[in-house]
């Protein structure tokens, strides 16, 4: 999230916070959980796409989120696997969570 401009903004036992603007995102865990694992594909969030600066920078977020456990969904694909005109790195990490990183259209 720093990488893209957010500020940590708070961080506790069960998760943190990040302010970039008016935006406020907060990425917690619930104490009612009703199930052990995350699946994209049930009914709830598939996943969270961002706005990541211009292409290098979506490619070095992809280089510094691959040493963090995260690797590139569609690597054939990749950076278009959301069409010939969207610059994306669509990114899973080992618990199965997906974000998309858009880079700014040129």
């Amino acid at each position: 999230m720093e990488a893209m401009g957010y500020k940590l903004f708070q961080s506790f036992k069960t998760g943190r916070s990040w302010l970039l603007g008016s935006t406020y995102i907060v990425l917690e865990q619930s104490r009612a959980l009703s199930a052990e694992d995350h699946d994209r594909m049930r009914p709830g969030l598939n996943h969270l796409a961002f706005h990541a600066g211009p292409q290098a920078q979506v490619e070095a977020l992809v280089q510094e989120a691959g040493q963090h456990g995260w690797r590139v969904l569609y690597p054939d694909l990749h950076p278009y696997a959301g069409g010939d005109d969207h610059y994306a790195a669509y990114l899973e990490n080992e618990d199965g969570f997906e974000v998309e990183l858009v880079a700014a259209l040129s």
